[in-house]
Parts: structure tokens; C-alpha cells; sequence
């Protein structure tokens, strides 16, 4: 529900429900959030107006997701507490934010916590050169015993990014982003590093749109016995369909190739196909898995670095307020997987379908 009784001022609330059926009790977080406030926030000004000012509870998107965003494909999706004030001048956003994730407790209110959180800015500036845009963005992640840290001494890192994107010629558009990080991850001192690279381009045939795109990108890894840490912080991205389409793996300590094809069989139909490939930056530190947690490790680096490669394909179908969704996937274990874990290879099926009241 969103109400705006003047149009400076709007309220909005959204709950959600998300049970897992038949997964039984005790169940954990990710399965089990009955009803609860997902959604509460007030914005001071228009979105879109020069000045605005928004608080509350909120499900927030930067950088494609890679940055801070919420989870699109889990049972029950991320969201977070947070505080921004934004300045809009044309082809110019600068944005000024706090922003904490929400814990999900299954049984009772999900309640704020901030010892989790990440301050800074987060910058665009659009169309600034032949169609090119550019993002950058200096963010502060700090996460504490109260927050969920575990570790000795605490997090606190400063991630330094920019993105440019555009449009090529002869159809082909592009995105290239870099991002560096201080600070110190636990007790050591934090260097770390992480890069995406991609392009894409629709190509015509007969009266279908086939549109081909494939990206490179990595994410540094730390060095068994190095004196400081090397382990990107992904800080709190969404990496659905980011390394493959299973969601199995994080953007820490892994380089990965990535393509893709959407062919457009209709106006209402689309059939997509997407290949991946997984190797770790560092023999020696963590496989990670898309929250950011240590999946195998081989310390002595004999393992290897091939994490396997993905099989994707999916489907969707669009009839009036209806959209049917149909998939399958299949991880095809590397040397690292084979000898760091049973070796299993994980794959799945699904259909969903979702309907929209107008």
C-alpha cells in the first residue's frame, strides 16, 4: 500500500509471507518467514524532484545488483533498514545512504540491526558522452559481534568503485567496472580488488531477436600465509544468474566467464540459455557460496583452481496478467569441487507462475 497525500510526502508498506511448503520444523531463515513488515518507509520530496529524503525499511538496488541490492530468487528476499538523501540534477544522481540488511527471524518481528551496515555514496551520471554513463561510489561496510561477526576483531572496509556503460556501434553495448578495497577484514588489513567486463548485441533472424551477450569478472582471493587479507568483500550484492542460474557460488576469490542467449520466439515468449565457468583467483583460499560464506577450502592450494562449469536453460510465457516460468540447470563438477567436497553435481528443475492484479 503507498498513500501520498501531497506530492512532497508519500508513505508506503508492503508484508510478505514466504513459507517453504512441506520443509517441516525447525526451519531455518531462508525457508520460513511468516507474515511480516517487509516494506515501511516515507519519502520527504519527490523521487525524481531535485531533493528528496527517504527512511524506514526498504528493498534497495546498486550497480546491477552487485553491489547492494535485494535477493531475487530465495524464498524470502533480502531487505534493509536504511536512510538517504538524494540530489537529482538532469543527467546527474548523488545519492547519500546508510543502509543495514535486515535479519530474518522465523518465528518472531523482524527487528532492526545495525551492527551490521554500509554508509557512503552511490553516484551516477547519465548519458554524459555518446549515450556513455558512469557510476561511482565510495562505500564504508562495517559488521561487528552484534551484526553477526564471528571472527576476530571486526569488519570494516571502504570499497572504491566506477562503472561505464553505453552503447557501441553497429548494436553492441558494453560495461566495464573496477572496484578497489581497504581497511581490514577482521584482524588483518584488507587489499583487495574485484573487475566485471561485458558486452552483448541482438542479432535478426528471420523475425526473431536472438540477443548474445557474455561477460568476464573476478574477485580477489588471499594468499595462504600472506600478512594481510585479499578476500573481496562483496558487501551485500544479489548474485542470481550472476554465476550461472543454480545461485551456488559468491563474487569472492573467483574468476568467471559467463555467456548468454535470449531468442524472442514471440512477443510473449522468450528462451534463454546461459554457460559458465568457475576458477578460483587463489588455490589457497575459500570456494564461497553466493551469501558470502566458506563452502572448501584447500589450504595447501594442491586442489587446483577449476571450480567446474554450469548448463543453464529457461523459459518464459506472458499471457495477460499471467507469466509462466519453466528451467533446468546442471553444475558439472571441476577438480577443485572433486576433491574438496563429495563431489556432488547439483541440478534442478522448476516452474513457477506468477499473476499481477490490476
Amino acid at each position: 500500500m503507498q498513500y501520498a497525500p501531497v506530492t512532497w510526502l508519500t508513505f508506503s508498506g508492503m508484508g510478505q509471507d514466504a513459507r517453504a511448503p512441506f520443509y517441516g520444523m525447525p526451519a531455518p531463515n531462508t525457508m520460513r518467514d511468516p507474515m511480516d513488515l517487509q516494506e515501511s518507509w516515507l519519502t520527504l520530496g519527490r523521487d525524481r524532484g531535485p531533493l528528496s529524503f527517504s527512511t524506514g525499511r526498504r528493498m534497495l538496488n546498486y550497480g546491477e545488483t552487485r553491489v547492494i541490492a535485494a535477493s531475487q530468487w530465495s524464498n524470502t528476499s533480502r531487505t534493509f533498514d536504511f536512510g538517504r538523501m538524494r540530489y537529482n540534477s538532469g543527467h546527474m544522481t548523488l545519492d547519500g545512504l546508510m543502509a543495514s540488511p535486515v535479519i530474518v527471524l522465523p518465528n518472531s518481528f523482524n527487528t532492526p540491526e545495525l551492527g551490521n551496515r554500509m554508509w557512503g555514496t552511490y553516484d551516477v551520471f547519465s548519458n554524459v558522452w555518446r549515450g556513455a554513463s558512469v557510476d561511482t561510489y565510495a562505500l564504508r561496510h562495517s559488521q561487528n559481534v552484534i551484526g553477526g561477526w564471528t571472527s576476530k576483531g571486526t569488519l570494516g572496509t571502504n570499497t572504491f568503485g566506477t562503472r561505464f556503460y553505453g552503447p557501441l556501434p553497429e548494436r553492441f553495448a558494453y560495461s566495464l567496472e573496477a572496484i578497489g578495497q581497504n581497511g581490514h577484514l577482521g584482524v588483518p588489513d584488507q587489499r583487495a580488488w574485484a573487475w566485471f567486463s561485458s558486452i552483448s548485441r541482438p542479432v535478426d533472424i528471420a523475425e526473431h531477436t536472438l540477443t548474445l551477450s557474455g561477460d568476464y569478472k573476478g574477485a580477489s582471493g588471499s594468499r595462504f600465509g600472506s600478512d594481510h587479507s585479499a578476500t573481496y568483500d562483496q558487501l551485500s550484492s544479489a548474485n542470481h544468474d550472476k554465476f550461472g542460474h543454480e545461485d551456488l557460488f559468491g563474487w569472492r576469490n573467483l574468476k568467471t566467464f559467463k555467456s548468454q542467449a535470449t531468442l524472442n520466439l514471440t512477443r510473449s515468449c522468450a528462451w534463454n540459455a546461459i554457460y559458465s565457468d568457475e576458477n578460483l583467483y587463489s588455490a589457497t583460499d575459500a570456494l564461497y557460496n553466493s551469501s558470502g560464506s566458506k563452502i572448501s577450502i584447500s589450504t595447501s592450494g594442491k586442489a587446483g583452481t577449476h571450480v567446474g562449469q554450469e548448463l543453464d536453460s529457461f523459459m518464459t510465457y506472458k499471457a495477460g496478467p499471467h507469466t509462466f516460468y519453466a528451467g533446468f540447470g546442471h553444475f558439472f563438477k571441476g577438480g577443485f569441487v572433486e576433491a574438496t567436497t563429495p563431489g556432488i553435481n547439483p541440478r534442478y528443475f522448476y516452474v513457477a507462475q506468477e499473476y499481477v492484479i490490476r
